[in-house]
């Protein structure tokens, strides 16, 4: 069942991806936030913060840049594309400021906007990664949240280190993966 479930999400989910209002109005939520390991002020709080930081950075930044903010247990991820060094630097320092956010990983490359090929790219290697992960008997899949940017797999979560170890195994044999980044918080 799950495996046909998650079938069925990935021709949607890249239209979904950041759709805040969306996923929260859904009748899952509450069994999203039941296998989540973060406690639910911290599920809640990841889903402001990555809400309040897009509008932010969209009203700063109207147009020529492509950021993803990915928030997991008040770990901020912000990935994407700028034009130059101080644009990169504004992001970092408006996400650094909204409340409750206690580290983030700059992953903003200074570059052209990706393409929507490239985006595509990303979107089949997360939906891939999340695929190979249903089967693992070392780990639950709900326990990780994989994003991807430019061929680069960031994998956030509460994980011991045999479930990092296995999810990181699983993720760097996936075709199409150049790089896994571990950003994981350790139970163990």
């Amino acid at each position: 069942m799950r495996v046909v479930l998650l079938l069925l999400l990935v021709p949607i989910s890249g239209s979904l991806q950041g759709c805040f209002p969306v996923i929260a109005a859904g009748v899952g939520t509450g069994v999203m936030m039941a296998q989540d390991r973060r406690t639910t002020d911290a599920y809640i709080d990841d889903q402001r913060i990555e809400t309040s930081a897009a509008d932010l950075i969209d009203k700063q930044f109207k147009s020529g840049v492509h950021v993803n903010v990915t928030s997991f247990n008040y770990r901020v991820l912000i990935s994407g594309e700028v034009p130059d060094e101080p644009s990169k630097a504004e992001i970092e320092k408006i996400v650094s400021g909204i409340g409750k956010v206690n580290d983030v990983n700059d992953a903003l490359a200074v570059s052209p906007i990706s393409t929507l090929a490239s985006r595509s790219n990303d979107s089949l290697i997360t939906s891939n990664v999340k695929l190979r992960y249903v089967n693992n008997k070392h780990f639950n899949p709900d326990h990780i949240k994989v994003v991807t940017e430019n061929g680069s797999v960031y994998l956030m979560g509460l994980v011991n280190h045999a479930e990092a170890d296995s999810a990181t195994d699983i993720t760097s044999s996936t075709q199409g993966v150049q790089q896994v980044v571990r950003m994981f918080e350790y139970l163990d």
